[in-house]
């Protein structure tokens, strides 16, 4: 997973994940081995969203407790409305109704 992010990283390519894709950010690392999230304003899928539906004992990790133990600055809107964070060219939705704002933001990146 961290390969193809680590590249839009390193290569200065516009990058959006959405809900609980912001997951797969906890595989990569910048240039100097860190933690890609490290020190960046980051969102996805919060914890109080988990247990709204009753899985935050089933996933395997949630996001909002991992992004905070790598050193990212997780915040989070109100649960199921649409918030999104960009840091540098990297830009994260917390749930599915943050999926047209983070496209927007991508759409103006590549304008």
């Amino acid at each position: 997973f961290g390969a193809p992010i680590e590249y839009c990283d390193r290569h200065n390519k516009p990058l959006g994940l959405v809900c609980h894709a912001p997951g797969a950010l906890r595989h990569a690392h910048n240039a100097s081995g860190e933690p890609l999230v490290k020190g960046r304003r980051v969102t996805g899928f919060s914890n109080s969203e988990e247990n709204a539906v009753g899985l935050s004992t089933v996933v395997p990790f949630l996001i909002e407790d991992e992004f905070k133990r790598l050193g990212g600055h997780y915040e989070k809107g109100a649960d199921w409305s649409s918030f999104t964070l960009t840091d540098r060219l990297l830009v994260t939705g917390q749930n599915p109704a943050s999926s047209e704002a983070v496209a927007q933001r991508l759409l103006q990146f590549l304008a």
